[in-house]
């Protein structure tokens, strides 16, 4: 583990026991460690992908946008 990670406190959250055997069964053969480990890389997976998704286009840019693909004739 990293520094950051060695100084993290942690909290406990609670999942369906269904979930969390399905989850033993997927990591087996893994390098992750238990339950906890593969349930905080997933998460923080997602959490960052959400972070670095992009703002949408403003109506201003995407009428830019439809012109120029008029212009270049790719939309009537």
């Amino acid at each position: 583990m990293g520094e950051k990670e060695k100084e993290e406190k942690f909290k406990t959250v609670s999942i369906p026991a269904s979930l969390f055997k399905k989850i033993e069964e997927r990591i087996k053969g893994t390098e992750f460690t238990s339950v906890a480990s593969y349930v905080t890389y997933v998460l923080r997976e997602v959490v960052e992908e959400e972070e670095e998704e992009e703002v949408p286009f403003s109506e201003e840019d995407e009428e830019k946008v439809k012109e120029r693909l008029k212009a270049l004739g790719y939309l009537d």
